[in-house]
């Protein structure tokens, strides 16, 4: 029994594949529980996923059962249970579904649902349609019932039905009884779901099966099929699926029914069927035969294809050409209709696709519906039915027009009924006013049509249009008609049955009491009495004049003026008719009066005395002003004004008295049409008066304000200019308009009827008419733009020039918004009728919607002959381009054309192809001429030419591609970009493979799509591949283009649309794409606002415009604001600059009821404040421990956000996903209270919370310094707000924090940084003054905890802003930072900063002038003359500002030392900066910082100080200065040597600060940045204060956290000294080499210090290593530098150093690295590849030392990175692979080293079972790690690394050979001699090897050698052998040269060296122990060495001296400035006796 149980002693794991069933059965019940209690993220979930499928396919059925049981819950609990539903769901359906047992059975089915459930419905249908193809009926079976039951659970849009419907005719065929039975019930399912769509496609099965499906069809309850179980992701709508269960309604479902049934087309359930290749070969021939007979035939063999309901897309145009001159042209009506049959078929099966050839078939079928047959009629009328639905009714209006307007009666009745169809099939936004309007009017015209047919025709299609529209459209038409007729239409309306949803109509009874309640309505605002007809509309009343004739249409005007310029009834104008109210007889008149107004008015009117009727208006005036708004009759009012003399008054008094009453009474009562027509033309014909112009003008304004402007306006300028001929009323006429058109806008302008006026005004004599309509002219080309000057190009030069200079003026301004008219009509409706819809138009787009009705077009497909289509075909270029010419020259002879355009679209698209590029270049122009001249109207042939057009602009010549690109801009511009995304036209362009198409497309896009609000996804999703394609594109523009188009793509599908696309890509595209879509999303530009009316309140908008409401679309506020905020409509260059509107009493409300609403709920939709007191209650009592935490948060995000998981903070207004991350961010360390306060609505909670955090800032510090970032970010939010109270307390904090930080020694991070200071910037130009003087108290405070030249770069940022305060305040800040640190705190060049600081001296506002003045003085204190320079060219008034600020400012340029002409050539320091202490400035700018201690004064004289007095500085503020020491010449010559103590001047500012201060941090960060100066002067100054620092301990620790900062910008000026200024002629040599050497010394004493250089990090390591290289490779250090070789071995001194110093993973890691980019970059040298790969060589000797300390996992994660990108089979196809071997040997070296342990530490690769360094690791440990070892040989001879000779460096090679090829048992001897090479081949033991191996060979002179040395290079052996010859001359007595000692470079730098050395070597060694003791070399009157280079205030005798730095102990990094000098030969001994003095004088 034991061995039963044997088995519970294996994991769980074993015992599921244990071959005993017990155990598996054991196995299976342990797995099920250990599931059931894991997290779903646990590891141990992945230990499963190979064996899911072993648990539902196990042979044991009880075993299987259990197995079941547990996978059930594994994919109930594990995160990654979607990862094994290929192979568990086909283990299921095998060995699961045709199971015995009906437990096991059911567990399989659930599982499979489970698998859909967790979102992997595709697989799981995939797997359950190849299921259905088994051989066991049984499986087929329950395959089938899986998918009913996921069809029934999940519904039809989780679980596709296209699919299944497919396999539903097989299974109905199936022997199986069972299986056709769940085949049913499938069907079934799926009809519950789809509906009767479902029938059609199923219509091959069996007419038994189909007639039985359709009774089961029958039974099924008419409810609609609901979703019952729900993805993971659709918890939340199961939830609220439930609540709304009990609340729905019968009526409800049922109108969910039809939705759902709706959503499925059964077009898209059928497969599409190809035709094209079936068409018979010789169709096209037939159908043009002369037989009718045979032409039937060919009709005949075709229409069995096209009635498949689904074609193939394809290329149709010639079959639809032959069809449609079948119809067009044939006479036999049979073809007619059986032609019309296969264009139905056609139709139909194409749907959409059908659109290109829609258009010129409907054309001609509408031109046939002349036919009497009825089959004739009947096939047309169905084709042109199936075409519209692949058309807009836009496309096809002209020829609908046309057919409207024809006189065949069959014609119009037939095309009125296909509108009327149309109508039906439409939706509202799809009838806009410019279709509808046009439409209507025509087929009001037909309801006076003699035939009954075309007027039912007429009345059903308008009734059509009342039940989709509404009746507004169409009271404009029903006013002018009869009511018999507009009761046939509203009686056609209610019969009409909408195929698409329409306005929602009343039932029949409510719609005819409102309609008998209207005309009721209508008189009861005018007079009582009168009947309508008593007077035509318009005719002008006796009383105003012979030649009177103000509002009539029945009024006479010239041939000039367009007979419909004047509308009737509610028109477009949107006033009402003047039939509305009624003209008053004169008798009426008098009667209405006597009642209306006393006798003392009435009567004085009419008297001849003036002064009487002066008396009587003032009385009329006062009468008018006590009257009530209803007691006004303004016709009876008005009428009684105009009696004689009327408005022809002779006395300028009493005129003037009356129209100022006329105007009152126009702004108080209700002014009717009929009313305004008795004034306007006394006001016309007294507009011109000196005296009382002006008040008519004003009459004017108020009728057209109390009526329509578009109304008066016509009305005026006819008059003026048909029935007056006084220029001067002509001309105050037009200019009256053009102001009017300005404040009223031009929505209701006709623009057409103005026309000829214009013309006439043009034409006259008087100059004044002329000028008012050039300016007239110019207000309107504001609104309609280009097209207007076009219809003026007739006229005279002269006057187009006037024209044009007009039009100028008014170039690219935008119309002003309209501030009259609209605000009545919205502030009560006191103007009758004034809510027209008409009025709504947009105000820019009415001048352009108005130009297709200006001009006569003309009709040019005539003109386009057969002839000039045959010759565009020609296949000689020279006829086709003579057939283009002639085509261009019909456009230009007819300017405007018809929609008609012939043949031509074909053939013009053909040539688009032509393989000419001139000709393809003609063909683009054409078509943009065509574009220009039809308008509109050319969108139906946008889908002929856009492909062609888009194809060019593939072209490789520029010429062509510009040429297209302008003509898509102007197509776009009038068709819209909507045809572009259809039928996968842009799809098609983008997805070629030609960069240049790429360039120009995406280009284009980028310029186009943020023009659109929206666009179909469907057309625009297709195109995301490519763009996703074009990302990874290997040309760099088209990456570029595409990335800055992306944005624009996600404006229109968004951000999370376009990730979901990513998943088909590859992984590393996804990534890589993943990026650039997170990196874009900030870009993402607003969608468009649509057009608004104007608003209500015009009054208060006009006394207070200021506090006008904007009508764009308001962005979201961000959930933390608790007032409203805006953007700035135009938003600077640096993030987060807003323009904040100040609204209390919206942020008091902005949480309830604002639009803000939405934004302040939580994730899980629940508003903060619906928690009530409870909630707050409870946060209270949980939360009690500290506000902040302090933890290591802070890294984790800052890698987090690098690595683009999380949203960057950067943003011009923040939006809700940086909000909620914040928050999120904020979870873990922030207290629950605290954060709900941080983003509660209330702002008290804010101030109540940073109160917290100012308490913090004392009590916690560490938590604070911790979450810095956090608080910052949250600050930025803040700042966004406008409650100042908030701002304020904002700012006391960050002061608070700032001044902690400081105190603390802490610095910004740029992590924090950059999140921070563009936001806090933009508030230094607040508007209120606290804000702005807390900002800048807290500028003072930034440069202690962030470098000051960071500082500088984001307040240069802070310049491009609009606000003339923050500039101001920048530029103040800029001055006080060059004050405080110099010039060369300017960023990035002090040039390039002065300039644009230079640039604000021209702004407009005087506060920015000043302050850019001030700075530039400050920079002119420091710099001199040499500002002008810096400054670039000024204009001449900026320079004159400038030079006078300059003098005024007293401020005096630094003095220069006079020098002498060698003087001047040396280096010298800056001398410019003055010689005040350091930190003076800092007092003087803060005094709270506290005085400094005195200083002694200097008893030297200043002559170059500067003058404190002016300054307003104490005198005791003072530096001290060095005693000078005298010391006589002649004693020094006298003394043998003597070392003198060096004294150099003190050091500068920025050195003295770096060394006293008590935080350097600031200045160290300074004295960094200037290492990277272009200035070699003070780069080398930088460098010696950072090396003073360097060799201080205690002052070293300062640089502890700026290392790497301090090696970035060292390689920064390596790289520029050796790609710069080497080839520079500008800078001397020796600057150069001085540069080179303090690098160099600067980096040696960093490396000495071995705290430091562990601090370097890896990346910093690798530049570093790849700088220091380069330098040692540089050829030209050589042959063109005297001290070049000695930098050279500096260099090479340094690399050892840096190999040996440096943190070894870090190091090992980075030149792992570099080495991987050689490889990777083809164009390295091989000798660079070689040292790379000798500093490996060096960490491969010292693994065994430092193996153990090292992160062995990193290391081997990079050395798998290596194998990965560079794998073992790619190294044969290269020439060596010494590379290769190198990291083998580094592997191996580690495999020795650890054994069986390295196997332990492949953590950080993702699958090491498929790296090869595991592979390779395994071999070696299998093999042993004693054989050879792979270490590659040297190849070059050339380079050096420690001294030596590259290939002299042979001890990674040969010592281990020699070793390694003895046999285990060796002699001693042998072994002696493995000694002996081991010890030569060591740099350190080489000499003592070389000795060694002498006295072995004089001992045993018998043993041969030569086995040992066959085994290396030969370049070794000769080394020997020297060194042997060496050895031998020495012990004979000779003295062996430095040269020819082979081991001297290894003595000298292991300071090894022996008694007898040549006078050279004495030198170098003078050399070094005088560098070490501060002296110069000094050499033949020249200088060969220094000590630091020191400021220039020392003495004349040491400055003269070129300085240089010492590089420490090791003789070949002693730097040598002086070029070198003809040196003779010195007496040996006494430079030996000197030599001891200077080493006893230095021990001393």
């Amino acid at each position: 029994m034991g061995d039963d149980t044997e088995y519970l002693k294996l994991s769980i794991e074993d015992r599921c594949v244990h071959k005993s069933w017990k155990a598996r059965l054991n196995g299976y019940e342990e797995a099920a529980k250990l599931f059931s209690k894991l997290d779903e993220k646990s590891p141990e979930f992945s230990k499963y996923l190979g064996l899911l499928k072993k648990f539902v396919t196990d042979n044991n059925a009880v075993a299987q059962e259990k197995g079941l049981d547990a996978v059930l819950l594994y994919l109930d609990n594990a995160a990654v249970a979607p990862k094994t539903v290929g192979e568990v769901s086909t283990g299921v359906i095998t060995k699961c579904l045709n199971s015995a047992r009906t437990k096991t059975k059911e567990k399989g089915m659930e599982i499979l649902l489970m698998y859909i459930e967790l979102e992997k419905g595709e697989i799981v249908q995939e797997e359950l349609l190849k299921g259905l193809d088994h051989k066991q009926p049984k499986i087929v079976a329950a395959c089938l019932t899986v998918l009913r039951e996921a069809l029934h659970g999940f519904g039809s849009k989780i679980l596709p039905v296209k699919p299944i419907v497919k396999t539903l005719p097989k299974q109905f065929e199936n022997r199986d009884k069972n299986v056709r039975v769940e085949a049913k019930l499938l069907t079934i399912e799926i009809y519950r779901w789809v509906g009767a769509a479902f029938k059609a496609a199923i219509q091959n099965v069996s007419p038994v099966i189909l007639k039985e499906l359709d009774e089961e069809f029958e039974k099924l309850p008419g409810k609609a099929a609901k979703q019952t179980r729900f993805l993971k992701s659709q918890q939340d709508l199961k939830a609220k699926m439930e609540e709304q269960a009990d609340a729905e309604d019968d009526e409800d479902e049922e109108e969910e029914a039809g939705a759902v049934a709706a959503d499925i087309d059964p077009y898209d359930l059928l497969d599409p069927v190809e035709i094209l290749s079936k068409i018979p070969k010789d169709f096209y021939e037939n159908i043009e035969a002369k037989k009718w007979q045979i032409r039937r035939e060919a009709l005949e063999a075709i229409q069995p294809l096209t009635s498949n309901p689904k074609l193939e897309p394809g290329d149709y145009g010639d079959l639809c050409r032959a069809l449609k001159k079948v119809i067009g042209k044939d006479t036999n009506v049979m073809l007619v209709a059986q032609a019309g049959k296969c264009l139905y078929g056609l139709a139909t099966g194409l749907r959409k696709k059908f659109q290109p050839y829609a258009g010129q078939c409907i054309q001609t079928i509408l031109e046939k519906f002349k036919e009497k047959k009825v089959s004739v009629v009947t096939s047309l009328r169905d084709a042109i039915d199936a075409m519209f639905p692949s058309t807009t009714l836009q496309a096809i209006q002209e020829d609908v027009l046309t057919a409207l307007d024809s006189k065949n009666p069959a014609i119009k009745a037939e095309t009125s009924s296909f509108l009327a169809r149309c109508f039906k099939k439409s939706k509202p936004a799809n009838l806009p006013k410019g279709v509808l309007k046009p439409l209507c009017s025509s087929l009001a015209k037909k309801m006076d049509d003699t035939l009954p047919d075309v007027r039912n025709a007429a009345a059903e299609a308008l009734g059509t249009v009342l039940r989709v529209m509404g009746e507004k459209p169409l009271n404009a038409f029903f006013a002018d008609m009869d009511k018999l007729k507009v009761e046939k239409i509203k009686e056609a309306s209610e019969k009409v049955e909408l195929e698409v949803g329409g306005k929602k109509s009343k039932p029949a009874e409510d719609k005819k009491a409102k309609a008998a309640a209207e005309p009721t309505k209508a008189p009861s605002k005018g007079p009582a009495k009168g009947p309508a007809k008593s007077a035509r509309p318009g005719a002008r009343p006796a009383t105003a004049g012979p030649k009177g004739r103000a509002g009539g249409d029945g009024a006479k005007r010239p041939s000039t003026a367009p007979s419909g310029g004047r509308k009737k009834g509610k028109g477009a104008d949107g006033n009402e008719d003047l039939t509305s109210d009624p003209l008053l007889t004169d008798e009426e008149v008098a009667e209405k009066a006597e009642i209306l107004l006393p006798l003392s008015v009435r009567q004085p009117l009419e008297s001849s005395n003036w002064k009487e009727r002066l008396a009587a208006v003032e009385e009329y005036t006062k009468f008018v002003e006590n009257m009530e708004k209803k007691d006004m009759q303004v016709q009876v009012m008005v009428r009684v004004l105009a009696k004689k003399p009327g408005w022809k008054e002779n006395n300028f008094q009493v005129l003037k008295g009356k129209f100022n009453l006329m105007k009152m009474i126009a702004e108080k009562g209700k002014v009717s049409r009929r009313a305004a027509s008795f004034v306007i033309s006394g006001a016309v014909d007294k507009i011109g008066d000196t005296k009382n112009g002006s008040a008519a003008g004003e009459v004017l304004t108020a009728l057209a304000e109390a009526t329509n402007l578009g109304w008066l306006a016509t009305e005026a300028v006819g008059y003026a200019f048909d029935d007056q001929k006084n220029p001067k009323n002509q001309s105050e006429t037009l200019t009256w308009l053009s102001n009017a058109i300005k404040e009223f806008g031009f929505s209701s302008i006709s623009p057409k009827f103005y026309i000829p006026y214009m013309k006439k005004a043009f034409g006259a004599v008087n100059p004044a008419v002329r000028v008012s309509a050039v300016t007239l002219m110019g207000v309107m080309y504001m609104y309609m733009g280009a097209p207007l000057r076009t219809l003026f190009d007739d006229e005279k030069p002269a006057l187009l020039k006037q024209i044009d200079t007009e039009i100028e003026k008014v170039q690219g301004q935008s119309p002003p918004k309209p501030i009259r008219g609209a605000a009545k009509k919205s502030g009560g409706g006191e103007s009758e009728g004034d809510d027209d819809e008409d009025d709504e138009v947009d105000e820019g787009a009415g001048g352009s919607a108005a130009m297709e009705d200006l001009v006569p077009r003309v009709d040019i497909g005539p003109k386009i002959t057969s002839q000039i289509i045959e010759e565009m075909a020609d296949s000689k270029w020279k006829i086709r381009g003579e057939a283009l010419q002639k085509v261009q020259d019909i456009l230009n002879e007819a300017k405007f054309i018809t929609p008609n355009l012939g043949d031509l679209p074909p053939a013009l698209k053909a040539r688009l192809a032509d393989k000419n590029k001139l000709l393809a270049t003609q063909t683009v122009n054409i078509c943009q001429q065509i574009a220009t001249s039809m308008g509109s109207n050319v969108n139906k042939y946008t889908k002929i030419f856009a492909p062609g057009m888009l194809s060019l602009c593939s072209d490789n010549k520029a010429s062509v591609r510009n040429a297209t690109v302008t003509c898509l801009k102007t197509w776009v511009e009038l068709t819209g970009i909507i045809p572009f995304f259809e039928d996968e036209i842009m799809m098609s362009a983008l997805s070629t493979e030609n960069p240049y198409m790429k360039i120009e497309i995406y280009g284009w896009l980028e310029e186009v799509l943020p023009k659109y609000r929206s666009i179909p996804n469907e057309g625009v999703m297709q195109c995301i591949p490519s763009l996703y394609s074009a990302l990874e594109d290997r040309n760099a523009d088209v990456r570029k283009k595409a990335q800055a188009a992306v944005p624009m793509f996600m404006m229109h599908l968004g951000y999370e649309k376009m990730i979901r696309m990513t998943s088909k890509l590859k992984p590393s595209s996804k990534d890589q794409v993943a990026g650039i879509l997170e990196k874009q999303r900030a870009n993402v530009p607003a969608k468009p606002g649509k057009a608004k009316k104007a608003s209500g309140e015009g009054e208060e908008k006009r006394k207070e415009p200021e506090t006008a409401v904007s009508k764009e679309p308001e962005p979201k506020r961000p959930k933390t604001a608790p007032s409203k905020m805006r953007a700035a409509k135009s938003m600077p260059s640096i993030p987060g600059e807003v323009n904040v509107e100040k609204n209390k009493a919206e942020r008091n409300n902005a949480l309830i009821d604002g639009p803000v609403k939405g934004s302040l709920l939580t994730k899980k939709g629940k508003a903060v404040l619906s928690k009530g007191k409870s909630s707050k209650k409870g946060a209270a009592d949980e939360d009690t421990g500290p506000a902040l935490i302090a933890n290591n948060g802070k890294q984790k995000r800052m890698k987090d956000e690098s690595d683009l998981r999380t949203l960057k903070w950067n943003f011009q207004a923040p939006r809700d996903e940086h909000i909620d991350q914040l928050k999120d961010q904020m979870q873990g360390t922030f207290s629950k209270a605290v954060v709900t306060s941080l983003f509660h609505s209330d702002f008290k909670h804010h101030i109540n919370a940073i109160n917290t955090f100012i308490d913090c800032v004392e009590n916690n510090k560490e938590a604070v310094i911790s979450n810095t970032d956090l608080l910052l970010r949250y600050m930025t939010l803040r700042f966004f707000d406008t409650n100042t109270t908030v701002i304020l307390k904002c700012l006391e904090f960050i002061s608070a924090l700032f001044t902690m930080l400081a105190a603390q020694e802490y610095h910004l991070t740029e992590f924090e940084a950059y999140s921070f200071l563009p936001y806090f910037i933009v508030k230094v130009g607040d508007s209120k003054e606290p804000v702005r003087r807390g900002v800048r108290n807290i500028m003072k405070l930034i440069t202690k905890v962030y470098p000051a030249s960071k500082m500088f770069s984001y307040l240069m940022n802070g310049l491009i802003s609009k606000n003339s305060r923050q500039r101001q305040e920048c530029l103040e800040e800029l001055g006080c930072l060059i004050e405080l640190y110099g010039m060369n705190v300017c960023q990035p060049t002090p040039s390039k900063a002065l300039k644009e600081i230079a640039i604000q001296i021209g702004d407009r506002d005087s506060g920015v002038r000043s302050s850019a003045l001030n700075t530039l003085v400050q920079a002119y204190a420091i710099v001199g003359n040499d500002l002008y320079k810096l400054v670039g060219k000024l204009n001449e008034k900026d320079m004159s500002y400038l030079e006078e600020r300059i003098k005024r400012s007293a401020k005096k340029p630094p003095a220069k030392a006079e020098k002498d002409k060698k003087e001047e050539k040396t280096a010298k320091p800056d001398q410019k900066k003055g010689a005040m202490p350091p930190g003076w400035r800092d007092q003087f700018r803060n005094p709270s910082a506290g005085p400094k201690p005195a200083q002694k004064e200097s008893k030297i004289p200043r002559e170059f100080s500067l003058d404190l007095d002016k300054l307003g500085l104490e005198q005791t503020v003072s530096e001290d200065m060095p005693e000078l020491v005298d010391n006589e010449v002649d004693d020094l010559l006298n003394q043998p040597v003597k070392l003198p103590e060096p004294k150099l001047r003190p050091a500068s500012p920025s050195l003295s600060r770096l060394a006293t201060s008590s935080s350097a941090s600031s200045a160290l960060d300074l004295a960094i940045s200037q290492v990277a100066s272009n200035d070699i002067t003070i780069s080398v100054q930088a460098l010696a204060q950072i090396d003073e620092v360097l060799k201080d301990e205690e002052k070293s620790k300062s640089l502890y956290n700026h290392v790497d900062q301090l090696l970035v910008v060292t390689a920064i000026q390596l790289r520029m000294a050796y790609t710069k200024y080497i080839g520079d002629d500008d800078r001397s040599r020796e600057n150069v080499i001085k540069l080179y050497r303090c690098l160099i010394a600067c980096l040696m004493s960093l490396f000495q210090n071995s705290t430091l250089a562990k601090r370097v990090s890896r990346e910093v390591l690798k530049d570093l290593i790849h700088g220091l290289i380069t330098v040692l490779l540089d050829d030209r250090m050589a042959t063109e530098f005297e001290d070049g070789p000695q930098v050279v071995r500096s260099v090479n001194v340094l690399v050892v150093k840096v190999v040996e110093k440096s943190d070894h993973n870090n190091i090992m890691g980075a030149l792992i690295k570099l080495l991987q980019d050689c490889i990777a970059v083809e164009t390295v040298s091989l000798k660079f590849r070689e040292l790379v790969m000798k500093c490996l060589w060096k960490m491969v000797r010292m693994l065994p030392n430092i193996a153990t300390n090292m992160n062995v996992d990193r290391m081997l994660l990079d050395l798998h990175v290596f194998l990965k990108t560079f794998p073992s089979q790619t190294w044969k196809e290269r020439g060596n692979d010494t590379p290769l071997r190198t990291i083998k040997t580094i592997i191996h070296s580690l495999a020795k080293i650890l054994g069986n342990k390295i196997l332990s530490h492949f953590s950080l690769i993702e699958d090491p079972n498929e790296s090869e360094l595991q592979a390779y690791l395994q071999k070696v440990l299998r093999t042993g790690t004693g054989r050879r070892s792979s270490t590659p040989k040297p190849t070059s001879n050339v380079s050096q690394i420690n001294g030596n000779p590259v290939n002299d460096s042979t001890d990674k090679t040969t010592a281990p050979r020699v070793e390694e090829t003895q046999s285990p048992r060796r002699s001693g001897k042998s072994i002696v001699l493995a000694q002996i090479f081991k010890k030569i081949s060591s740099k350190e033991n080489s000499r003592e090897g070389l000795q060694e191996l002498y006295d072995f060979k004089k001992k045993y002179p018998d043993t041969d050698v030569e086995p040992y040395l066959k085994q290396t290079s030969e370049f070794f052996r000769s080394y020997i052998e020297r060194g042997l010859k060496c050895i031998e001359r020495e012990r004979d007595g000779k003295t062996a040269t430095a040269g020819g000692d082979p081991g001297s470079g290894i003595a000298i730098t292991s300071s090894q060296s022996s008694d007898d050395l040549s006078p050279s070597a004495y030198r170098d060694r003078l050399k070094v122990l005088r560098a070490r003791s501060g002296l110069d070399n000094i050499g033949d009157g020249k200088s060969i060495g220094s000590g630091l280079v020191r400021p220039d205030s020392a003495p004349a005798s040491i400055e003269s001296k070129p300085p240089a730095i010492s590089l420490g102990t090791s003789s070949t990094s002693i730097p040598n400035t002086a070029p070198s000098s003809q040196k003779t030969d010195t007496n040996v001994a006494e430079l030996k006796k000197r030599l001891e003095r200077i080493k006893k004088q230095s021990q001393t």
